[in-house]
């Protein structure tokens, strides 16, 4: 029986070559994306800035609405980047570009979820893994190293961009599966398919719609999606890592669903904020997310 670990843990990025979080403060942080730096909105920085003055390249100013909308403003003698630039993560490579929803196409704060799920798969060239809502793929570009990948996300433009990503690391032909989908279909399918993995990786939205204008709500759709992704692992499969953005929720009410849920595998279940790390001597920690993840103990 899998055991719920109460106490939350930490997930700390450190930052690396392509990405730094230089400070943050006043409900904004800046940012190095390789050569360029970027401002952006964010509420969990309550403090003050610990330097004066920020010089980026664009600044994000967010709309009225909570769906991410907004608009990037160009600060000084700098122009807003009209094509991408080339990014890496380890062996990964891939193009960074601000969007219309303030991200930059891939999310720094997942590195060391990277990492994790590598730890689990050490040593494997043939495991079977899964990544939903996997928007530009540089999670599935992780996981390729360990065996095949499924991609799964509904934006036709962010599977184009993740393939992309892919030929641009030279992983063109790895056995990665492309799919432009509703995440919460394909795994119902699967389960109907009988199809087993050996680890999934899910990041759905607080809202969404899929490629046939389905609608997602977390609240709604999540508790059956993570009950199907449970269909899809056994008791050899190695994870499931699950992570929620800008929700009113606690990361144990996430744990204790998938408790709940794999409470006849063995392993553990584990829970906490993805966090990431300022440059320089301080030790100060953003909190952009909260997760849970089982991992098995065989």
């Amino acid at each position: 029986m899998a055991k719920l670990c109460r106490e939350p843990i930490l997930m700390v990025g450190e930052g690396w070559d392509s990405y730094r979080l230089l400070d943050s403060g006043h409900g904004r942080k800046w940012e190095s994306f390789g050569p360029r730096s970027f401002i952006r909105p964010e509420p969990q920085a309550m403090w003050s800035p610990r330097i004066y003055d920020w010089a980026a390249d664009a600044e994000f100013i967010p709309g009225s609405d909570e769906d991410g909308g907004g608009r990037w403003q160009a600060l000084g003698d700098s122009a807003l980047p009209e094509e991408g630039w080339p990014l890496s993560w380890e062996e990964a490579h891939f193009t960074a570009q601000p969007t219309p929803f303030r991200h930059l196409q891939f999310f720094p704060d997942m590195a060391p979820v990277w990492d994790w799920m590598g730890a689990q798969l050490a040593g494997q060239t043939d495991a079977d893994t899964l990544n939903m809502f996997g928007y530009t793929g540089v999670g599935s570009l992780a996981l390729s190293k360990y065996g095949r990948v499924t991609h799964v996300d509904a934006s036709k433009k962010s599977v184009a961009q993740a393939r992309e990503n892919a030929a641009l690391s030279g992983l063109g032909d790895a056995p990665i599966r492309w799919l432009v989908d509703d995440a919460a279909k394909f795994a119902a399918r699967e389960v109907r398919r009988e199809k087993r993995y050996d680890g999934i990786i899910l990041d759905p939205p607080k809202f969404g719609r899929g490629p046939k204008n389905e609608t997602w709500h977390i609240e709604e759709g999540l508790p059956e999606l993570l009950a199907d992704c449970r269909k899809l692992l056994d008791e050899n499969s190695k994870f499931l890592f699950l992570t929620v953005y800008a929700v009113r929720m606690s990361s144990l009410a996430l744990a204790g669903l998938v408790e709940e849920l794999f409470a006849d595998l063995p392993g553990t279940v584990e829970h906490g904020d993805l966090a990431v790390q300022e440059t320089g001597d301080n030790s100060r920690l953003l909190p952009t997310a909260i997760f849970a993840r089982w991992r098995n103990s065989v």
